[in-house]
């Protein structure tokens, strides 16, 4: 059963919501020297991300476990966090050739929040159990919590519910102690520090989720099959840029020239890996 959660008394009391001191001046002093103050700030953020990279790892392959067995990624958040999820997910289909419903973004307040800010749709705990159930969540499948505070209604809510009925839930967060914690398999939480402009954790705290997710969805699609060395094997040739670089691959790969990659491409309907795959047997 989801329980409606109490915010925090005081909520400058988040890291998400503290004040920069190194940043103080960041409005008073030239606009060089407020760049160099945000790319100080942004240098902390890698560094972060590496010291979560073993629960990123597990993270990997306890996804991937389930989807060799039929299961779907989700990812779900609210405001910046849920645009993140739905853009990796966006992302899955062209750059590895994935079915559409195979790595899904859910976002609070549904694909109008994705273009335009709908702050008050996230504190709902109830809302994000109804989004998974109208996307048919089940437990056979992954769950990707994804909030900069870690507190967020309508991921906490969810990522409950999704571990309640069996499924995999994984927590991404920048505060290590979050509301969200203890309905996590995995919990993965870089402490980026405060952000250079208070509070606004597009930034930042944004781009340590972003880092996250790429690794995460590049090592599921690692780990599927979906790649070769570092090559895109299945990229989807949806314009003329991926055109050509399908026929880079099948050059690179199957070492011939670019008038047997591209016959190779047209008798096999586009498939790199069918191209490859008869040209080396």
């Amino acid at each position: 059963m989801v329980q409606s959660q109490s915010l925090p008394e005081n909520l400058s009391d988040l890291p998400t919501e503290a004040v920069n001191e190194n940043t103080r001046q960041l409005s008073r002093v030239s606009t060089r020297e407020a760049m160099l103050l945000i790319n100080d700030e942004d240098h902390k953020v890698a560094p972060a991300v590496r010291l979560c990279v073993d629960e990123i790892a597990r993270a990997v392959d306890e996804i991937s476990a389930r989807m060799q067995s039929g299961g779907r990624l989700f990812y779900i958040g609210a405001g910046t966090s849920g645009r993140l999820g739905v853009l990796d997910a966006s992302e899955c289909p062209p750059t590895f050739g994935t079915p559409h419903e195979m790595v899904q973004g859910i976002i609070a307040g549904g694909r109008e929040a994705v273009f335009r800010s709908i702050e008050n749709a996230e504190d709902q705990p109830e809302a994000g159990v109804l989004a998974l159930r109208e996307h048919g969540f089940t437990s056979a499948d992954s769950l990707v919590g994804l909030a900069a505070s870690g507190r967020t209604p309508y991921v906490t809510g969810a990522l409950q519910y999704a571990r309640e009925i069996g499924a995999l839930t994984i927590g991404v967060t920048v505060v290590p102690e979050a509301a969200m914690k203890p309905h996590c398999d995995i919990f993965i939480a870089p402490f980026v520090g405060a952000e250079a402009l208070a509070g606004s954790t597009r930034m930042k705290s944004g781009t340590a989720q972003k880092l996250v997710l790429n690794m995460i969805s590049t090592g599921v699609m690692l780990r599927l099959g979906r790649v070769d060395g570092n090559l895109m094997t299945n990229v989807q040739a949806w314009c003329e840029k991926l055109v050509d670089r399908q026929i880079r691959l099948v050059m690179n790969l199957a070492n011939v020239d670019s008038d047997v990659a591209k016959c190779a491409l047209e008798e096999n309907d586009g498939d790199v890996e069918a191209a490859i795959h008869k040209l080396l047997h």
